[in-house]
Order: structure tokens, then C-alpha cells, then sequence
């Protein structure tokens, strides 16, 4: 018998057996039926083919990221400061909120039987204009919108709405929790409430339609007090800290730290004072000036990167 040119090959078929078989396939594919000849090439053409994968609920997780991304992405700039120019504040000046506009301060200010909304002079720390809260309100934050001032309280849960020129009173409005701090971004206006989380609210309806939580690589940010807008950012002070946290209106993130420790001199002090408070930015002439509660002092400061954070 004849043996393929592999030895361990079981023996080849004569010849004559393999064209004998061959013609018996011929024949036996001739008789099937056209139909069953389409299926078989379809299973034989299938077994040549790998199963289609199956589908899965939960998508594969991303790629972890490394170090020095995560680092990269989480580690928010600290600034210190100069100080550019002190100016006079009323020391009886609970400060809760603080704007600059048109070439003067406007001020909200706090504490039970001692609130007010005021128009002050820069240069000298003049009172130019005051109107009172009525006693059972502690007055908060203030903002300006067109031609209103609008100021919010602490525990009360109402906001009061004001005639820019003359302080008369012409509205109030309500909102759930506590009211600290108020500012605006062109389009809506920004509050805090002494939480983690910001509010957006409609500058005509005072309606919310909106809320960010504030936050870090290390988790919530609370407290957050007075609020400023600034170049696309919101400015919070957090309260009983001498820190200032800049944060990206879109997603809450605490993009940097502005570190005032040291701001105020104790040694110049005649009395008592409060925590840091209050936040306004001329953004005509790029100027920054910050105080505090019961502070003789508002300073304007200019901004120093720290190139050890």
C-alpha cells in the first residue's frame, strides 16, 4: 500500500478509490434539491465565521488615570496678595455684602437691629446714603441688577428689592433656607446658603433654576459666604477662614485659593473684630477690594501666584 510522505499519516487511498469517491459526491450533490444545496454553503460558509460578541449591560471602564493627571486635574492654584491702596471702613460695619459700582461702594450689612443697605464714598469711607432693615431681619448679601438693589436675609427667607437711586423699598421675594451671599453673571443672579451649593436664580422672576455643589479634590466646600463674579469665575469667601475660593460657575469645581492670612494688622486694631467678608471687583480699571466684619480697613489688593502650591 502506498504511504503519504508524512509516516505518522494514516495510508493514503489508491488512486482509483479516491476518483470513485469523488464521482459518488458528484452524484449524490447532483439528486439534493436546490434549496437544501443553498443551506448547506450558508452552515459551511457560517463555521468559517467567529460569533458575533455578545452584547454586554455595563460598558468596560475607562482607562485609570495615572498620577500625574489626577494630580494635574486636582490640585486647584493658591494665590497670596500685595496690598495696593487701604482705605476707611466703618467699624460698625457688619459687612455681608459688598459691590463696586460707578465709582462707589454699595454695602449690605448684618446683625439683628443694626442691618442696613448703604452707598459709601471709595476715597474716604463716607456714608452717602443708608437705609435701615427693620429689626427682626439680619440683612445678608446684596446685589445690583439694572436699576434695583437686591439684598437677602439670613434665617428669614425672604429677599428685599430696592430703587438703586432713592433705596425705596418696591418688592421682596421669597426662597427656601438660609440667604448669605449674592452676586450676578451678566444673566442670572448667583446666591449661597452657607451649604456647599450655589443657587441660580432669574434676575426678573427671582425664581431658581438652578443649583452647582462646590467642591474640591478633597470633597464639599461649605460655608461659603459672600460671592463676587469675576472674569467668568465665582469668588466665595468661606467664612471663618481668611480664604477665598475661585469657582468655575459650570461645574463647581474650586479652580483656585486666594490665602489673605495676615491681611489685617492686629496691632492697628482699636476693637473687636470679625471674620473676613465682602468681595468687589471694578472690572473697568481691574481693581479688587476686600474687608471684613467690624473691619476699620478695605483694602484693594493685586493678586500673587504661589509657585510652592
Amino acid at each position: 500500500m502506498r504511504r503519504c510522505k508524512n509516516a505518522r499519516q494514516r495510508p493514503c487511498k489508491p488512486e482509483a478509490t479516491r476518483r470513485q469517491g469523488d464521482t459518488m459526491t458528484r452524484n449524490v450533490i447532483a439528486r439534493l434539491p436546490l434549496l437544501t444545496i443553498v443551506c448547506l454553503l450558508g452552515l459551511l460558509a457560517a463555521c468559517g465565521q467567529s460569533a458575533p460578541a455578545t452584547p454586554t449591560a455595563v460598558p468596560p471602564l475607562p482607562p485609570e488615570p495615572t498620577q500625574e493627571t489626577a494630580v494635574a486635574a486636582s490640585t486647584p492654584l493658591t494665590y497670596t496678595y500685595r496690598i495696593v491702596n487701604t482705605y476707611h471702613h466703618d467699624p460698625a460695619a457688619f459687612t455681608q455684602g459688598l459691590v463696586y459700582l460707578d465709582g462707589v461702594l454699595y454695602e449690605g450689612t448684618g446683625l439683628y437691629g443694626q442691618s442696613s443697605i448703604r452707598q459709601t464714598e471709595l476715597e474716604t469711607g463716607a456714608v452717602l446714603q443708608k437705609r435701615d432693615l427693620a429689626p427682626e431681619y439680619f440683612g445678608e448679601g446684596i446685589v445690583i441688577w439694572q436699576d434695583r438693589l437686591i439684598q437677602i436675609t439670613w434665617q428669614s427667607s425672604v429677599g428685599f428689592i430696592y430703587d438703586l437711586a432713592s433705596f425705596e423699598l418696591v418688592g421682596d421675594f421669597q426662597y427656601p433656607g438660609e440667604g448669605w451671599g449674592l452676586t450676578h453673571d451678566g444673566a442670572q443672579l448667583i446666591m449661597s446658603d452657607g451649604t456647599n451649593e450655589i443657587r441660580f436664580l432669574d434676575p426678573e422672576s427671582l425664581a431658581e433654576n438652578g443649583r452647582i455643589q462646590v467642591h474640591d479634590a478633597n470633597g464639599p466646600i461649605t460655608r461659603l459666604n459672600e460671592l463676587e463674579y469675576v472674569n467668568g469665575e465665582i469668588w466665595a469667601n468661606i467664612w471663618q477662614t481668611n480664604r477665598i475660593a475661585r469657582i468655575a460657575p459650570g461645574t463647581g469645581q474650586v479652580v483656585g485659593w486666594i490665602d489673605l492670612t495676615g491681611l489685617l494688622d492686629p496691632a492697628t486694631l482699636t476693637q473687636p473684630v470679625d471674620v473676613l467678608n465682602g468681595i468687589a471687583y471694578d472690572a473697568a480699571q481691574d481693581r479688587l477690594f476686600v474687608t471684613g466684619k467690624l473691619w476699620p480697613t478695605l483694602f484693594e489688593i493685586e493678586l500673587i501666584a504661589d509657585t510652592n502650591s
